[in-house]
Protein backbone atom coordinates (compact mmCIF):
# COMPACT_ATOMS: atom_id res chain seq x y z
CA UNK A 1 0.00 0.00 0.00
CA UNK A 2 2.78 2.40 0.96
CA UNK A 3 4.68 1.64 -2.24
CA UNK A 4 1.52 2.35 -4.18
CA UNK A 5 1.14 5.74 -2.48
CA UNK A 6 4.77 6.60 -3.19
CA UNK A 7 4.40 5.54 -6.82
CA UNK A 8 1.19 7.55 -7.11
CA UNK A 9 2.93 10.58 -5.58
CA UNK A 10 5.73 10.31 -8.15
CA UNK A 11 3.28 9.98 -11.03
CA UNK A 12 1.29 12.97 -9.83
CA UNK A 13 4.46 14.97 -9.26
CA UNK A 14 5.59 14.23 -12.81
CA UNK A 15 2.17 15.25 -14.04
CA UNK A 16 2.48 18.56 -12.17
CA UNK A 17 -0.08 17.79 -9.47
CA UNK A 18 0.88 18.83 -5.96
CA UNK A 19 1.58 16.02 -3.51
CA UNK A 20 -0.43 18.00 -0.97
CA UNK A 21 -3.44 17.38 -3.20
CA UNK A 22 -3.45 13.87 -1.67
CA UNK A 23 -3.30 15.22 1.85
CA UNK A 24 -6.37 14.94 4.02
CA UNK A 25 -7.99 18.23 5.00
CA UNK A 26 -8.53 18.77 8.74
CA UNK A 27 -12.31 18.66 8.37
CA UNK A 28 -12.13 15.11 6.95
CA UNK A 29 -10.49 13.68 10.08
CA UNK A 30 -12.55 11.75 12.58
CA UNK A 31 -13.37 13.43 15.91
CA UNK A 32 -10.90 11.08 17.65
CA UNK A 33 -8.14 12.02 15.19
CA UNK A 34 -8.93 15.70 15.59
CA UNK A 35 -8.78 15.37 19.37
CA UNK A 36 -5.42 13.63 19.23
CA UNK A 37 -3.96 16.03 16.68
CA UNK A 38 -5.53 19.20 18.12
CA UNK A 39 -2.14 20.90 18.69
CA UNK A 40 -1.63 20.74 14.91
CA UNK A 41 -5.10 21.91 13.86
CA UNK A 42 -3.92 25.29 12.55
CA UNK A 43 -1.09 23.89 10.44
CA UNK A 44 -2.62 20.53 9.45
CA UNK A 45 -3.81 21.48 5.97
CA UNK A 46 -0.35 22.78 5.09
CA UNK A 47 1.51 19.63 6.14
CA UNK A 48 2.88 17.32 3.46
CA UNK A 49 0.85 14.17 2.86
CA UNK A 50 3.63 11.88 4.13
CA UNK A 51 3.80 13.74 7.42
CA UNK A 52 0.01 13.65 7.75
CA UNK A 53 0.00 9.89 7.17
CA UNK A 54 2.70 9.36 9.79
CA UNK A 55 0.79 11.46 12.29
CA UNK A 56 -2.48 9.68 11.53
CA UNK A 57 -0.78 6.34 12.25
CA UNK A 58 0.10 7.60 15.73
CA UNK A 59 -3.55 8.39 16.50
CA UNK A 60 -4.76 4.79 16.14
CA UNK A 61 -3.95 3.98 19.78
CA UNK A 62 -5.02 7.37 21.15
CA UNK A 63 -8.62 6.39 22.15
CA UNK A 64 -7.25 3.61 24.41
CA UNK A 65 -4.88 5.90 26.33
CA UNK A 66 -5.73 7.08 29.83
CA UNK A 67 -5.97 10.82 30.54
CA UNK A 68 -2.35 11.12 31.68
CA UNK A 69 -1.10 9.32 28.57
CA UNK A 70 -3.27 11.50 26.33
CA UNK A 71 -1.86 14.65 27.92
CA UNK A 72 1.69 13.33 27.45
CA UNK A 73 0.91 12.50 23.81
CA UNK A 74 -0.35 16.03 23.12
CA UNK A 75 2.62 17.64 24.88
CA UNK A 76 5.06 15.57 22.84
CA UNK A 77 3.14 16.34 19.68
CA UNK A 78 3.56 20.07 20.32
CA UNK A 79 7.33 19.60 20.75
CA UNK A 80 7.48 17.36 17.67
CA UNK A 81 5.58 19.89 15.56
CA UNK A 82 8.19 22.55 16.36
CA UNK A 83 11.12 20.41 15.16
CA UNK A 84 12.64 21.03 11.77
CA UNK A 85 12.49 18.19 9.23
CA UNK A 86 16.20 17.56 9.85
CA UNK A 87 15.64 17.30 13.62
CA UNK A 88 12.69 14.95 13.08
CA UNK A 89 14.78 12.69 10.88
CA UNK A 90 17.53 12.62 13.53
CA UNK A 91 14.93 11.71 16.17
CA UNK A 92 13.61 8.90 13.98
CA UNK A 93 17.14 7.53 13.54
CA UNK A 94 17.75 7.64 17.29
CA UNK A 95 14.45 5.89 17.93
CA UNK A 96 15.26 3.22 15.37
CA UNK A 97 18.70 2.66 16.90
CA UNK A 98 17.25 2.52 20.41
CA UNK A 99 14.64 -0.02 19.35
CA UNK A 100 17.50 -2.35 18.33
CA UNK A 101 18.90 -2.31 21.88
CA UNK A 102 17.91 -5.50 23.73
CA UNK A 103 15.10 -4.89 26.22
CA UNK A 104 17.25 -5.85 29.21
CA UNK A 105 19.82 -3.14 28.29
CA UNK A 106 17.43 -0.30 27.50
CA UNK A 107 17.27 1.13 31.00
CA UNK A 108 21.06 1.19 31.17
CA UNK A 109 21.26 2.91 27.78
CA UNK A 110 18.65 5.48 28.90
CA UNK A 111 20.75 6.28 31.97
CA UNK A 112 23.90 6.67 29.85
CA UNK A 113 22.08 8.99 27.43
CA UNK A 114 20.65 11.06 30.31
CA UNK A 115 24.08 11.31 31.93
CA UNK A 116 25.66 12.41 28.66
CA UNK A 117 22.91 15.00 28.15
CA UNK A 118 23.46 16.33 31.68
CA UNK A 119 27.22 16.52 31.07
CA UNK A 120 26.60 18.37 27.81
CA UNK A 121 24.36 20.86 29.62
CA UNK A 122 27.01 21.41 32.27
CA UNK A 123 29.62 21.94 29.57
CA UNK A 124 27.35 24.40 27.75
CA UNK A 125 26.73 26.28 31.00
CA UNK A 126 30.49 26.37 31.67
CA UNK A 127 31.16 27.62 28.16
CA UNK A 128 28.49 30.29 28.54
CA UNK A 129 29.91 31.35 31.90
CA UNK A 130 33.44 31.56 30.45
CA UNK A 131 32.14 33.64 27.53
CA UNK A 132 30.35 35.95 29.96
CA UNK A 133 33.48 36.29 32.09
CA UNK A 134 35.52 37.08 28.98
CA UNK A 135 33.02 39.76 28.00
CA UNK A 136 33.11 41.22 31.49
CA UNK A 137 36.91 41.26 31.40
CA UNK A 138 36.84 43.02 28.04
CA UNK A 139 34.35 45.53 29.40
CA UNK A 140 36.53 46.04 32.49
CA UNK A 141 39.62 46.54 30.32
CA UNK A 142 37.72 49.03 28.19
CA UNK A 143 36.49 50.87 31.27
CA UNK A 144 40.02 51.04 32.71
CA UNK A 145 41.35 52.34 29.40
CA UNK A 146 38.60 54.98 29.30
CA UNK A 147 39.35 56.04 32.87
CA UNK A 148 43.08 56.28 32.07
CA UNK A 149 42.28 58.36 29.01
CA UNK A 150 40.04 60.69 31.02
CA UNK A 151 42.75 61.03 33.65
CA UNK A 152 45.30 62.00 30.96
CA UNK A 153 42.92 64.57 29.53
CA UNK A 154 42.19 65.90 32.99
CA UNK A 155 45.93 66.29 33.73
CA UNK A 156 46.58 68.22 30.52
CA UNK A 157 43.67 70.57 30.91
CA UNK A 158 43.97 72.15 34.31
CA UNK A 159 40.96 74.26 34.97
CA UNK A 160 41.66 77.43 36.88
CA UNK A 161 39.47 78.45 39.73
CA UNK A 162 37.32 81.42 38.85
CA UNK A 163 38.32 84.65 40.64
CA UNK A 164 36.05 85.80 43.34
CA UNK A 165 34.66 89.19 42.85
CA UNK A 166 34.20 90.04 46.50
Amino acid sequence: MRKLLILLSWVLALAGVSVNALAEPWRSLTPAQQEALAPLSQQWDGLPELQQQRLLKTTKHYPRLNLEQKQRFRERLVVWSKLTPKQREAARKKYKAFSKVPAENREQVKQIVKQKAAEDEIKKAGDAQKAAEDEMKKAGDTQEAAEDEMKKVGDTQKVEEPHRLY
